[in-house]
């Protein structure tokens, strides 16, 4: 078995590929540090498996899930994130993913989600079960921030907890020109005048704590 490991820190990534050797033995595994590389990899080469951490520098681990998918459709992808479940798990899915795993979680459900996905099923917990039901029964539209592009969600949610413009940038590694541009489509799409009303609006629809 083939399996890709793209996350920015090592120290996950060897972590990730001791608890997959113990469990599965001959196992040959490739890693990638940042998003192009995860890209290029999984797109050149031939893999079985792609592990890939949804906050890495450079593009969001969830653009990087849809040009995946569209350019090797048949790789399973299992997504990693330090985010709960109830913040990217449905996006993820919704782009392709196989199965979405915490990284907080992750020790006791990675086998068991490797399993299921190489076994050409889906993995989602029981809790991530309720909520795509839940979603199935809201109209469409439901929510204003579901127009929001991946990134535009992420800078958002950076915003409603405080950071400044210079520290998402730096967190996000993109420039801080980009970051406002995004900071004004998110406000223009949520009808928001600043950064306390979005703060507000995060709150009010539990999208941070």
């Amino acid at each position: 078995m083939k399996i890709l490991l793209a996350d920015d820190h090592e120290v996950v990534r060897r972590g990730l590929k001791q608890m997959l050797a113990d469990e599965f033995g001959k196992t040959t595994f490739g890693e990638a540090a940042t998003a192009a590389e995860a890209l290029d990899r999984a797109c050149k080469e031939k893999w079985d498996l792609l592990l890939l951490d949804i906050n890495m520098p450079g593009r969001s681990g969830i653009d990087v899930l849809r040009e995946i998918k569209a350019q090797r459709p048949k790789l399973p992808v299992l997504v990693l994130s330090m985010s709960p479940e109830e913040e990217y798990a449905v996006r993820a899915l919704k782009k392709g993913a196989a199965g979405y795993l915490s990284k907080q979680t992750v020790s006791t459900e990675l086998i068991a989600a490797v399993k299921k996905v190489i076994a050409g099923g889906r993995y989602i917990t029981p809790s991530l079960a309720e909520k795509l039901a839940a979603d199935l029964e809201k109209p469409a539209g439901a929510e204003a921030h579901d127009a929001l592009s991946d990134r535009e969600l992420q800078v958002m949610k950076l915003l409603a907890t405080g950071r400044s413009v210079k520290e998402i940038a730096g967190e996000l590694s993109l420039s801080e020109k980009t970051v406002f541009t995004y900071r004004g489509r998110l406000m223009e799409k949520l009808g928001l005048q600043s950064n306390v009303e979005l703060a507000r609006y995060a709150l009010k629809q539990g999208l941070v704590q």
